[in-house]
């Protein structure tokens, strides 16, 4: 019950301080971090893509 739980948790608190999250990583690394997600999810959908067609 408890391996269901904790990553609920986390995912919703990542979820409720995504703008401070964001605004810490463009401070610190000066990168958008919706660009990176963005980019991250693209290639992950290319991989798959791929790995299907084979």
């Amino acid at each position: 019950m408890i391996k269901f739980i904790v990553p609920a948790i986390i995912i919703f608190l990542i979820i409720l301080y995504w703008e401070k999250i964001s605004e810490i990583i463009y401070k610190k690394f000066n990168i958008k971090i919706n660009y990176l997600l963005f980019s991250g999810a693209l290639f992950m959908i290319l991989a798959i893509y791929l790995l299907i067609k084979n």
